[in-house]
């Protein structure tokens, strides 16, 4: 089954594009070669951006405890296992407190000036060759293993922000309950009259080689199921089509 997900505002939009960024920063900044770290330095300054533009670690605080206030009314409810509550209020508070220890996210990438120096190159199409930043060159060459260990110095500021983020969308993610559903002639239609969700996760059978184009606000939601052609423009199916699908509001 392949999943996809919609969001229902910006701010789970961001959080999931931020996700997406952390994904490919942890990915390509293991053992590999230069071209493997080129891909984590890249990943790594798009989170920059990402941080700077939104203020994203004060949406997560504020997502963190929100979700803190509404598991805390669930102690003593006789049908929520304890011990698993308050292990998960304890992981909670853990990850805020380390997020709000931090100080202005990437702070330490802007005080290099060296990598101040590298993200505007790299901002330039092909700017990171040997010839327009020869000190980049000498970097990609040293060994493997000092590279990754200079990667890791400058992404553990940013460990924080992703762990909190990884509770805040598991949370919202457990929160939703999984129903079969079928697109008669490959389109659904659901009216949710005005009930407030932020996340929308449909799986879709892999082999079926389908995909959704969904839209949806608080009043309605629209799944419309394509296949792509020969040269991979969608074309909308005109059969019935199961999957399954969640809607998230926790």
């Amino acid at each position: 089954m392949i999943l996809y997900e919609y969001p229902f505002n910006e701010r789970i939009r961001s959080l999931l594009r931020l996700e997406y960024l952390f994904d490919r920063l942890f990915f390509f900044a293991q053992a590999g070669d230069a071209r493997m770290h080129q891909a984590a330095v890249s990943a790594m300054f798009d989170l920059l951006d990402a941080c700077e533009r939104t203020d994203l670690k004060g949406a997560i605080l504020q997502e963190l405890e929100r979700q803190r206030a509404t598991l805390a009314a669930l102690r003593d409810h006789p049908e929520v296992a304890q011990q698993a509550l308050q292990a998960t209020l304890a992981e909670i508070e853990r990850a805020a407190a380390a997020l709000a220890a931090q100080g202005k996210i990437g702070q330490n990438l802007r005080e290099n000036e060296w990598l101040v120096s590298l993200r505007g190159r790299l901002a330039v199409p092909g700017g990171a060759t040997q010839v327009d930043m020869p000190s980049y060159f000498a970097w990609q060459s040293k060994p493997e293993s000092v590279r990754q260990a200079d990667l890791q110095r400058w992404i553990a500021p940013l460990r924080p922000l992703s762990e909190a983020l990884n509770i805040v969308l598991q949370l919202l993610r457990e929160g939703g309950r999984r129903i079969e559903c079928v697109a008669p002639q490959g389109a659904y239609q659901e009216m949710l009259a005005g009930r407030v969700h932020q996340l929308l996760r449909v799986w879709v059978d892999g082999s079926q080689g389908l995909f959704p184009e969904i839209s949806a606000n608080k009043y309605m939601i629209w799944i419309r199921f394509s296949i792509q052609d020969g040269e991979l423009k969608p074309q909308q199916v005109g059969r019935d089509v199961p999957f399954t699908m969640a809607l998230c509001s926790s």
